[in-house]
């Protein structure tokens, strides 16, 4: 069970008398041997950070080596230095004061009789670094799946020091994308209309099976090599910016990987959730607010395991807490990311992610971190945004939260055409989980989705319908919140036939291998798709371009971006009907759901609009005029823009 560390019970935490020591002549020093530092993490650090600097040092028995140095400059020193559980760990706290200097300093470790010292870099930031915006309601965000996206680079499909071979055959193994694959297709992206790209993890998960979606992390501080490198990944972010689109780093906080370097030897014993046999988490996110709730049933939320592979980590241990937080930093700051997404966020323990929330958020004030609340009610999803009215006084810090209720509601509305639903059926659906919205805190840091890597693909949902994928993305394009859209999607993808697990729906994207048939990247190849026995792509370019056409619109258009809502059932006829607008602009959406042609009934909306509007079809870039005589085909949406 959790074990909340005292004080750290003082027998295992030691402050040196490292202040008082006397300089030692660094060029005197030999440096530290492989085994005498294996790691120190944070890889390096930065002159002018907020956040001050704990250095997990890792060495054979290192802790006889407790009194420790920091040469090379004036400004840094260390000012503590405390022992773990385990002699091959020690936590050196580091003071970086406002008068360093970027450049190689040494950490110098001696027990005495023995001294070695280790090279650190402090680096200085980049001009603007702690003022950098983030995503937000003007962006759409783009979900790759990087194993399954493009093969850029053949040659690290598998490696020699990662247990995990590719084999595109398997539906659970490797199939070789990388992070060159995601370099290569920025264009593509970019064309779709998005502006901004959330990757699923690409940090090292050394699993010996099902490694490629990488939430089983081995090493937080490295890409894994069958992706890239560390320096590739920079390089990335780099030539996304180049191209206006933001990079979100997909992270795990709650859990690392069975194969996680630091579960043969951990620093201390409460680094993980421990139990006398496998326990896993019995899933109660309703503990967490549940006046009611037992305290063995939130312990257990907190602390059972995700799954067999996946160790849980104990965030009330504040050297694992400061440790995460000095992680999501380092990444920020190291390779200029724009955002984070969260994954299992309710898993953790509440209290130790809202210290971790407010690190990152007062190093970098205008960041955006969403987190991955998966909870089908709207109270309970409120309760994870940061800055909700509690009743328990609870603070997340968390800025945004992924809006899966109106995911499940869009997802059951397209699964219920037809002409007369049952009551609270059809786009119903759609308009009760809005009229939650004066729950939420902030509407604005809300991201919305039709699908993510871990439903099933639309393509199955939605029984091969076009229409019904056309309609969704059009409210993906139209709604309150920052949308986002799994890749794929633009062409609604299907399952790979054979199979319903994970791997079969995180299908490859045909023409990201070279030995594609189908190339659905190029307009050329998407006219030339057709119907194989594995898929049907004969719709792929009407709907990707569909989809580029609203997305791109939606760039420029503010009143979407951060106008107010007004929304209209009607005669609950399955169609929907709403108004985005602000003092000069509106945009007018209606969705026929049902099998017949609807005329609008465009005088039910005289308290927002007059009897009649002249304005552009967005859809077909025609004009038009919104009146009662205004004809709505079945399976279809409208979309106009106008002036007030």
């Amino acid at each position: 069970m959790k074990k909340i560390l005292p004080v750290m019970a003082v027998s295992a935490m030691i402050l040196s008398s490292c202040g008082n020591s006397p300089k030692v002549d660094v060029q005197s020093v030999p440096e530290a041997t492989a085994s005498e530092i294996v790691r120190v993490e944070p890889l390096s650090w930065w002159v002018g950070m907020k956040t001050p600097l704990q250095l997990l040092v890792g060495g054979d028995g290192i802790s006889a080596f407790d009194d420790v140095q920091f040469s090379g400059g004036e400004g840094v020193k260390v000012t503590g230095v405390h022992k773990a559980d385990s002699p091959n760990y020690l936590f050196v706290d580091v003071e970086v004061s406002s008068s360093a200097k970027p450049g190689t300093y040494y950490l110098v470790f001696s027990d005495g009789s023995r001294s070695f010292k280790y090279p650190y870099e402090l680096s200085g930031r980049k001009a603007g670094s702690a003022s950098r915006k983030s995503f937000t309601t003007s962006d759409m965000i783009y979900l790759v799946f990087p194993d399954r996206f493009a093969n850029g680079d053949p040659s690290n499909d598998s490696t020699p020091d990662t247990a995990d071979k590719a084999d595109r055959e398997a539906y659970l193994g490797r199939h070789g994308g990388d992070i060159q694959g995601i370099i290569d297709h920025l264009d593509y992206i970019s064309e779709l209309g998005a502006t901004a790209i959330w990757s699923t993890p690409l940090l090292l998960d050394d699993e010996p099976t099902v490694s490629y979606h990488g939430y089983a992390c081995a090493d937080y501080y490295h890409i894994d090599p069958r992706f890239g490198s560390n320096e590739l990944y920079r390089e990335f972010v780099d030539k996304a910016h180049g191209k206006g689109i933001k990079v979100i780093m997909d992270i795990v906080t709650n859990h690392c990987g069975g194969a996680h370097w630091w579960m043969k030897d951990m620093p201390f014993k409460d680094w993980v959730h421990t139990f006398p046999e496998y326990t896993r988490t019995n899933v109660l996110f309703s503990t967490n607010m549940d006046p009611n709730a037992s305290k063995s049933e939130l312990s257990l939320q907190e602390s059972g395991w995700f799954d067999t592979s996946m160790p849980d980590m104990n965030l009330d241990n504040p050297y694992l807490l400061k440790y995460f937080q000095q992680w999501a930093i380092w990444w920020i700051e190291w390779s200029g990311l724009d955002g984070l997404r969260v994954d299992t966020y309710p898993y953790n323990e509440k209290e130790p992610m809202s210290k971790w929330c407010e690190a990152v958020m007062n190093e970098y004030p205008d960041f955006n971190i969403v987190g991955e609340c998966w909870t089908s009610s709207v109270p309970q999803l409120a309760y994870w945004q940061g800055g909700n009215l509690n009743k328990d006084g609870f603070n997340s810090h968390l800025p945004s939260i992924m809006d899966f209720p109106l995911q499940e509601a869009i997802t059951a509305a397209f699964c219920e055409d037809g002409d007369n639903p049952e009551w609270g059926k059809g786009l119903t659906r759609v308009y009760d989980c809005l009229s939650h919205d004066f729950v939420y805190h902030d509407l604005s840091k809300m991201m919305i989705f039709i699908a993510n890597h871990d439903h099933s693909r639309m393509g199955d949902t939605w029984n091969h319908d076009p229409a019904k994928m056309k309609m969704a993305m059009t409210l993906m394009a139209t709604m309150r919140g920052i949308p986002q859209v799994y890749n794929g999607d633009e062409m609604m993808f299907s399952c790979r036939k054979g199979s319903w697990d994970d791997g079969a729906k995180r299908i490859d994207f045909p023409g990201g291998w070279k030995e594609d048939k189908t190339n659905l990247f190029t307009a050329e190849g998407r006219a030339a798709a057709g119907k194989t026995d594995e898929a049907d792509y004969s719709t792929a370019a009407d709907l990707h371009d569909f989809t580029a056409n609203l997305f791109t619109w939606r760039k420029g258009k503010d009143v979407i971006h951060n106008g107010k809502t007004m929304h209209f059932l009607g005669s609950r006829d399955n169609s929907y009907a709403f108004f985005r607008y602000n003092d000069t602009d509106a945009v007018f959406v209606f969705l026929n759901n049902s099998h017949h042609d609807m005329t609008l009934p465009w005088s039910s909306y005289s308290e927002i609009a007059p009897a009649q509007v002249k304005g552009r079809d967005v859809i077909t870039g025609r004009d038009i005029t919104l009146g009662n005589d205004v004809v709505v085909p079945a399976m279809t949406s409208l979309v106009v823009e106008y002036k007030r």
